[in-house]
């Protein structure tokens, strides 16, 4: 069972941003308060809060005091670079939030400057953000990857105070987990000081996210205590319909072709509707069949990720500002997207998750105090029992955690493991210098992990019980070892299977097949 920590005892606002709540008719919220106090004390929070219970602005206000008390910026040295780093699994989330951010810091005022970078920067733009760094940066792992990839980012990080990482649920237990993981270690070494801050309104189990979140200690329990968790007050329970179709339902499909009339009634009923399809080629299907019988002309719009970016763009700006009846995406707004116009969310074909349906369902109605409405429409009878179990989770509010181990080198892990028996989802396979061992340690090493450290596509003898902040051992001096200890490992002595490898590489083919696979380590991580 979770608990907050006891000690975040809510802060205080200073007049500025006081104020700046009273203008707007608001008060700030209990969560918010408490995650300006973790701030001030230097700790690492994650902020589970429902839908529409301001977790952004909650994640910001740490940074935007801060940076408003710091006067103006630096023009170089110290204080001169990048403040917070926000990060967020979609693009569209990033421009969505840049744009909400830039509300309170112009109301308010502040000479704080705030840019995105995506994969749909143009090249221009970001080099003028590596030579001229803002103060708070929204960007997604993959761009912190090739940022962590570049010789300049030691300096350019080196003033960064406080990444907050946006819907850390739908990130953290698959790959782009493990990429955004290493990332957070190589930050952590360029700034040591860095806090972590985590949101997310669909966590069941919030210490699997604290565990993942937090540098690593020497145990699970020190990694959680490193993590303060703050939780938000509980929103109005969403209303979730399934559409009962008065046409004939298939016994199988995945389109819901039957159901386009009725689910275009249901958007003629609706200020703005999102209707959300599982893949691309359903949302242009949906698409082409809802204008096939749009007779009363609705502006209904299209976004998934194979669209230029200029029409998502033009997309996102028309719903805005209000232009559009209805819009057919993807999971490409299924994330923290703040319309407060839309009032009505369509999910097409079962959702495949309750966690995703209550991210989806979110979207409507995009506030704390007011009921999220959903309609699912099953594309089939069976997916009809898909949609009632997922509706009767939503009300549980009982929501997947599961632990996904990555699968980058299975086929390397599980060779490994096999001759020197040990388990493959416990190995991390890394090359390079001592430096670059030493964050993997920071990012994967918990207790009990082992790691097998390659070179030139050979073994370096080393199987290592891993544990950050274990005192080094050194290994016994050998003509194949080319360093005596790592940085926070404790080093054990190469089986003699390793060694009798390197020797005879053909007596173990199936071993040396295996370390050659390793030369590829490091493009693949």
């Amino acid at each position: 069972m979770s608990r907050v920590t006891p000690d975040a005892a809510p802060a205080k606002l200073p007049p500025l941003f006081a104020d700046w709540f009273a203008r707007r008719g608001w008060s700030a919220r209990r969560h918010q308060l408490e995650m300006v106090a973790a701030a001030q004390a230097g700790s690492h929070a994650l902020l589970v809060a429902p839908t529409g219970g301001g977790k952004t602005l909650a994640g910001f206000l740490p940074s935007l005091i801060d940076l408003a008390e710091r006067g103006p910026k630096p023009e170089s040295g110290p204080g001169s670079g990048v403040h917070t780093l926000y990060l967020s699994p979609l693009k569209a989330l990033t421009t969505d939030v840049e744009r909400n951010l830039m509300t309170p810091i112009r109301e308010i005022g502040l000479n704080i400057h705030v840019e995105s970078r995506t994969g749909d920067t143009k090249q221009s733009k970001r080099q003028r953000q590596r030579d001229f760094p803002p103060d708070i940066l929204l960007t997604t792992p993959e761009q912190l990857a090739l940022f962590c990839a570049w010789e300049g980012a030691r300096a350019y990080f080196a003033d960064l105070k406080c990444v907050v990482l946006d819907e850390v649920h739908a990130i953290w237990s698959g790959k782009r987990g493990d990429l955004l993981s290493l990332g957070l270690a190589r930050l952590q070494q360029f700034s040591p000081a860095m806090r972590r801050v985590g949101l997310s309104a669909t966590i069941d189990d919030p210490d699997l996210i604290r565990e993942w979140l937090a540098p690593h200690g020497s145990n699970a329990a020190e990694s959680r205590e490193a993590v303060r968790l703050v939780k938000g007050d509980p929103g109005a329970q969403a209303v979730v319909d399934v559409l009962v179709s008065e046409g004939r339902v298939p016994w199988s499909g995945h389109t819901g072709q039957h159901a386009i009339p009725e689910v275009y009634a249901a958007i003629q009923r609706s200020t703005l509707a999102l209707i959300f399809v599982n893949t691309r080629w359903q949302s242009e299907f949906v698409f082409q069949q809802l204008w096939a019988i749009n007779d009363d002309n609705l502006p209904i719009g299209l976004h998934h990720g194979s669209l230029a970016p200029e029409q998502r763009r033009k997309v996102e700006a028309a719903m805005a500002r209000g232009d559009l009846r209805a819009v057919v995406c993807t999971s490409t707004l299924d994330l923290g997207i703040d319309w407060g116009d839309v009032d009505l969310v369509i999910q097409m074909a079962a959702p495949k998750g309750s966690s995703r349906l209550v991210q989806r369902i979110g979207r409507a109605n995009h506030r704390l105090d007011e009921p999220s409405r959903a309609l699912l429409v099953p594309a089939s009878r069976f997916e009809l029992l898909e949609c009632q179990a997922a509706r009767e989770a939503v009300a549980r509010a009982a929501h997947q955690m599961h632990r996904y181990p990555s699968t980058d080198h299975s086929r390397l892990r599980a060779a490994i493991a096999e001759v020197h028996g040990l388990d493959p989802d416990r190995i991390i396979c890394g090359v390079g210098s001592d430096e670059i061992i030493h964050f993997l340690c920071q990012a994967y090493a918990g207790p009990g992990t082992e790691v097998l450290f390659t070179e030139h596509g050979f073994l370096m003898y080393r199987i290592s019980a891993m544990a950050a902040g274990a005192t080094p051992v050194a290994a016994p001096a050998t003509s194949y070892s080319s360093a005596a200890s790592r940085p926070g490992c404790s080093a054990v002595s190469p089986p003699t299977s390793a060694v009798s490898a390197r020797r005879q590489p053909s007596a173990t083919p199936r071993t040396m097949s295996a370390m050659r696979s390793g030369t590829t380590l490091p493009h693949a991580m």
